[in-house]
Parts: C-alpha cells; structure tokens; sequence
C-alpha cells in the first residue's frame, strides 16, 4: 500500500471538475464539482439517519437502486433540503448534466452541502454545466475538492496505490466536512473512486462495514447532517478478476478503502469548526467492540473535555466523567488514561484515580496540534478509535452568523 497523488483522478478512467457557477456569492469560491468515470461503475452509498433528508439524497439513492452510476454532481452553498420544489431540483441537475454527457440520468449521483431551507435556483448550475464539462481533467480533483467546501478550511483529497490478484489498482477520495459533524451510517459527504472489478453487492457490503469503524466514530459538534452521504465508484478498469465474494482480494480492497477513510476521517475532525486541535481517542482492552466505540465516541463528544483540549489543561476527569455517563458497562476502578501527543506521553490516571503528573509538562505536551487521548479499560481484548476537535470561540462565531 502506497500514498499517491490525484486523489479522486488516481484511478484509471476518471476525471474531475469544479467551478464558480453562481450559487455562492464569492466569486473567488468554487461551487459546483463533477466527477466522471469513462464507463459505468458500481456504485454504493449509505446516507444521513436523520428523519430530515436532503433531496439529493433521496434521488441518489432511486438512482444507483440498481448499483451503477457514471458521474457525480454537487453543489456547495445551498443544501436543498427542506425545499418544496427540491427533488424536481436534483432530478434537473441529474437530467441536465446526462443531456450534456450523452449518458443516462439514472446513472448521476446528485449531492448539494450548505445553507438548509434556501430555494436552490437551477439556472447557475444549468449554466455552469458545459464549463464543468469542459474542464474536466486527470487533474481536476484539487478543484472538484473545492468545489463541495462549505466552512471547510482545507481541501481534503487521498489517494492510495495497491495490488489485487496481480493488477496494480488505485482508489482515492475526496470530502467535505467541518460543521454538523455527528454521524450514523454516513457522514458530511465523501466521494471515493476506484479501478478496482468489484460487484456492486459486495463494494456495499465493504462501505457499510467500513463506515462503523471511521466515519461513524467521528464528532465535530454533535449533530447529525440532513445531507451526509458516503459514494463509493468502482469501474473495473484495473482488470482484476471482478470480486464477488469475501475472498483474500476482498480483504485487499477493504484494507484500501479503510487507509482512505481513515485519512479522511482525521482530516475532516481535524479541520472542525474553529478547531485548532485534532483529538484521537483510542479504547483499549474493553471487554466488547460496542463497549470500546461507546466510550471512545463519548470522550470525544464531549463538549467539556473538548474545551479543555483546547486550552490545554489536562484536565482527566473530564475524560471519566464522559466515560461513566457514555452507558457502557465498564469497571471505573480499572480505567487508565494518559495524554500523547508529538511532544511524548503522559499517564494521568491509573484504576480510576489521579497519579501525580507534571501540569508544566502535560501543558507542553497538550499544546500539540494532534492530541491522543489513550484510555486503557482492562477489561478484555477489544479497541476502537474515534476522533473529533477541541471546542474553540471560534465554532460560535461561524456558526452564530452561518446563515447570513
């Protein structure tokens, strides 16, 4: 497994786009991306739980009902959601965007991020469209990246080389994420493709298995998106033997999607909302998968330890007191906590109780830009990971005013 460049591009047979088209007033800001693959891909998605859908989302999922699709399309600055008129919308970026590339509607991916509740106008994206077109590229994943960013501060883009049966096979990602982060069952929106030969049944079965280890273990802010939306692309053209059951290349491609998602997951949590600190909280010795990702996701929900990150206090109660009311069955006497980061590591808590520690040293080492929070429940053989940001002035700031 390799680290590549091109991103969303790194996999034979795509291209990608993005562009001002209108819909944000910032002319300097990208806001419509495409994403296309030279022949039709399996495709699979998993969505937003909240009873409140994007239409995007609703059209994608009667789209790809039949598990192939051949181009992406989203827009930033306008999430239609909650629109009357918002699935006749999405129906019409899908129609448009197959008019202009000669291939059926039923094979577009539709999503939309941004302000909820707004009319999204369809005649930027109508005229943006051949623009889009007209500058797709093997280059075009750094635009397109920009393209899907709503708060986001960085451009967040991943590509990894690898081999299944023989042939050399490339999977890349790109994602938005920065506000609304509290997902189940999908997350903000991340777009994945691959050359990779895999069934359409099969590329499902790996993104929701892989979903409840990454995206689903990561908080930025504790609300769940209307319009998070996982889609993974698979065309085939690295001419692997098309995996159709749980087979050793199976296992090769779910060890790919996973460095994608994982690297995305640390990029989206990292780049939170006002955030100036990446948390990563790791579980360890629980006595079940649930018990770990429970409490690993509480720690990094909560919203006191997540201040105190910030101000780089290491304050570790803050850590128990989000362990005990997470509703894992855990024993508090046996819980071990420590602090990490580049500047090295410090235990703060040993079988449920404070230990003397250094506060001049714990400060140094919690002024990092990544900050581990290891907690050790010696309580059996199961781990898990999750990850979020600490709480700044600044998410109140971005999101006392986001609408207007």
């Amino acid at each position: 497994m390799e680290f590549i460049e091109g991103g969303i591009c790194a996999a034979t047979g795509f291209t990608a786009s993005g562009v001002h088209c209108g819909i944000r007033k910032n002319r300097d800001k990208k806001d419509l991306s495409l994403i296309l693959s030279e022949v039709k891909a399996a495709a699979a998605a998993t969505y937003t739980t909240n009873l409140v859908k994007g239409a995007p989302l609703k059209v994608t999922k009667d789209h790809i009902s039949d598990g192939y699709a051949t181009a992406v399309i989203c827009n930033s600055g306008n999430a239609n959601t909650c629109n009357a008129n918002g699935i006749e919308i999405a129906e019409q970026m899908s129609t448009l965007l197959a008019e202009k590339l000669g291939i059926d509607a039923k094979d577009v991916v539709v999503a939309s991020t941004g302000v909820i509740g707004q009319p999204l106008d369809i005649e930027p994206i109508k005229n943006g469209i051949p623009e889009l077109i007209a500058k797709l590229s093997k280059d075009g994943c750094a635009d397109a990246a920009e393209g899907i960013m709503t708060t986001d501060t960085v451009k967040k883009e991943v590509a990894v080389e690898f081999e299944i049966g023989g042939k050399t096979c490339k999977m890349g990602g790109i994602a938005k994420g920065s506000g609304m982060i509290h997902p189940n069952m999908a997350t903000m929106l991340v777009f994945i493709t691959t050359d990779v030969a895999i069934s359409p049944k099969m590329l499902q079965q790996a993104l929701q298995s892989d979903i409840k280890e990454t995206f689903n273990m990561v908080s930025v802010d504790g609300d769940t998106s209307t319009n998070d939306m996982v889609t993974v692309l698979a065309n085939g053209m690295a001419g692997n033997k098309t995996i159709e059951t749980d087979n050793d290349d199976f296992k090769a491609f779910m060890t790919a999607l996973n460095t994608i998602t994982v690297h995305l997951c640390r990029m989206i949590a990292g780049d939170g909302e006002g955030a100036t600190k990446l948390l990563e909280c790791k579980v360890v010795n629980a006595k079940d998968k649930e018990t770990a990702k429970t409490v690993a996701k509480s720690v990094v929900c909560s919203s006191l330890l997540k201040a105190a990150m910030f101000g780089a206090d290491a304050n570790w109660g803050r850590v128990l007191c989000a362990i005990g009311y997470s509703g894992a069955d855990v024993d508090v006497d046996k819980i071990d906590v420590a602090f990490k980061s580049q500047k090295g590591t410090i235990p703060v808590c040993e079988n449920g109780a404070g230990i003397e520690f250094s506060e001049e040293i714990a400060k140094e080492i919690l002024l990092e830009k990544e900050i581990e929070i290891d907690i050790n429940l010696n309580d059996g053989e199961e781990n898990s990971t999750a990850w979020g940001c600490d709480l700044t002035y600044d998410y109140v700031k971005i999101n006392g005013d986001y609408r207007t």
